[in-house]
């Protein structure tokens, strides 16, 4: 009846919405995975290294090993996924996400964790991919900006559940459970850490199976009537006004397009009238990970055990990590389109500036020394005596500390129970350090974090998006490789306080290089940007 239409129609647009939501939702568990495999690292690193008995370099090369196959991934997920299909590829990803997660918590040696890890590399970078490249296929223009945020969302997420499920296990490793000496859990604990991301990634695997193949790569491979069904079903009830015609030609008119600007996009690359995007582009992309993000997120528990705190208390900071990540995460996606791009970032890399400075000064102004006393209360398993040469002697800094423990007790000891030393011979303000670095985690979260890829999809001309935003997003990876590869060595070499002073230069560059060089983009079309920028 006719005065039911309007309720029907009401009611399919409600399914409709539901069913893209699903779908969004099951492919952004691969972002979810990204920020898991990202974080939970950071509590099993002195767990490694003491069971591999590694140098700063080799735990380095550990923790960084899946950003350069991540980098390297990147360059051809999508090749790979115009070939075969995103939907392919991602349950692909989803496999070497189980697989790594597997083997890393079985792996023998040092080598074999390095090849675990190399392996979830590949999908850590092809879903980094994939993820939104599929949402933005599959779902309508007027939905495509916040469900491709429900991305975002998922990598934060993943980062807050790592850093819970680490200290989880920590605890049940404590527990004198039967479950904890069954399982050998005291010594394996890193196993656990590392073997639990398994159990989402075959979730991942089992529900990608559910979603279809996106219309775009189906008319790209001539499937139109398979790509009609699906582009309905997204649609719902607008069949009849003739909007899979219209999303149809729309896919074909840009793919015919793609298709004559891609032979020369990279040449085009760079011309001198792209320099200043260029500028822009490479600045933000290296600053994201120069600032030593990933050195927070990569080693948090190694960073908060530093502040002298204890070893139960940095698994607990690195919670609060995960947590302020996705609040001010959040905080960017409601704000971003309302303050703009511009006062967002430099807002975010000034407070992200501020807050290193805060750290570097916190770690000059710390000495060590230990008194009798105080090696006594020492709640570890190590023969106290050979602490005795160190009574009663002061250091000005983290590096001599740091060296006269390896001297008495070894590398193994002091990495296991580094923590618990520290804050014994410690004399810093902790609650200094700790604001600095939550203060950090925040800023980054609602400027460089998300406001960079937002920008990239922004600033480039149709006719070199696609290779621009690779190119870039290449020089941002390897850029994380190297902050992550160097960071153990970084502490050991020249201190905390110097490390985080590095990073804080880097943030400063960045400020006035972009104070001077980025525009305003909120509001403007891309032609307009073009304009303004390709000149």
């Amino acid at each position: 009846m006719p005065i039911f239409k309007p309720l029907i129609i009401y009611l399919l647009k409600m399914q409709t919405k539901k069913y893209i939501l699903f779908l969004a939702t099951i492919v952004s568990i691969g972002g979810f995975l990204f920020g898991f495999d990202a974080a939970v690292i950071s509590g099993c690193n002195s767990f490694i290294t003491a069971e591999f008995n590694l140098t700063s370099l080799e735990l380095g090369t550990v923790v960084a090993s899946v950003t350069i196959s991540s980098a390297l991934a990147m360059l051809f997920a999508g090749g790979v996924s115009d070939a075969i299909g995103r939907k392919k590829v991602l349950i692909f990803v989803a496999l070497l996400y189980s697989i790594s997660a597997i083997f890393s918590a079985l792996a023998p040696s040092y080598l074999t964790l390095i090849i675990a890890r190399l392996i979830g590399g590949i999908a850590f970078g092809s879903a980094l991919v994939l993820v939104p490249v599929y949402i933005a296929e599959i779902v309508p223009a007027k939905m495509r900006g916040s469900m491709v945020s429900i991305q975002q969302l998922a990598i934060v997420l993943g980062f807050s559940v790592a850093y819970f499920s680490n200290y989880y296990f920590l605890n049940l490793s404590k527990s004198g459970s039967e479950f904890a000496l069954n399982n050998n859990l005291a010594e394996d604990v890193w196993r656990w850490m590392l073997g639990v991301e398994a159990i989402p990634a075959l979730v991942y695997f089992i529900l990608l199976f559910f979603i279809p193949n996106s219309p775009r790569w189906l008319i790209m491979k001539g499937k139109d009537e398979e790509a009609s069904d699906i582009i309905t079903k997204i649609n719902g009830a607008e069949k009849t006004n003739g909007i899979v015609s219209a999303v149809k030609e729309s896919i074909a008119e840009s793919l015919n397009s793609e298709k004559l600007n891609f032979r020369d996009s990279l040449k085009s690359l760079f011309k001198p009238k792209y320099k200043k995007i260029l500028a822009i582009a490479f600045i933000i992309a290296i600053a994201q990970m120069s600032v030593g993000i990933n050195a927070v997120f990569f080693y948090a528990t190694n960073i908060f055990e530093l502040t002298g705190i204890g070893t139960d208390a940095s698994f607990v900071q690195s919670v609060w990590v995960g947590i302020i990540n996705v609040i001010f995460t959040l905080i960017a996606v409601f704000l971003i389109d309302r303050v703009g791009r511009r006062p967002l970032l430099l807002t975010g890399i000034a407070g992200i500036t501020f807050s290193l400075l805060l750290v570097a000064y916190g770690f000059k102004s710390a000495t060590y020394s230990l008194d009798q006393s105080k090696v006594d209360a020492l709640n570890i398993v190590i023969d106290k005596t050979k602490l005795t040469p160190l009574i009663g002697q002061s250091f000005d800094n983290d590096v001599l500390f740091g060296q006269a423990l390896h001297e008495v007790l070894g590398r193994s000891d002091v990495t296991l129970h580094k923590g618990e030393l520290v804050k014994a011979a410690g004399n810093l303000n902790a609650v200094l350090l700790l604001i600095g670095i939550l203060c950090f985690v925040a800023f980054f979260a609602f400027s460089l974090g998300p406001v960079m890829w937002v920008l990239l999809s922004e600033i480039f001309p149709n006719s070199i998006r696609g290779i621009a935003i690779s190119t870039v997003g290449f020089t941002n990876s390897l850029t994380s490789y190297f902050v992550v590869q160097f960071f153990p060595w970084q502490l050991e070499t020249f201190g905390s306080a110097a490390t985080f002073l590095i990073y804080a230069l880097f943030a400063m560059i960045a400020f006035f290089l972009l104070f001077k060089l980025l525009p305003e983009t909120k509001g403007k079309s891309l032609e307009e940007l073009e304009k303004e920028l390709a000149s």
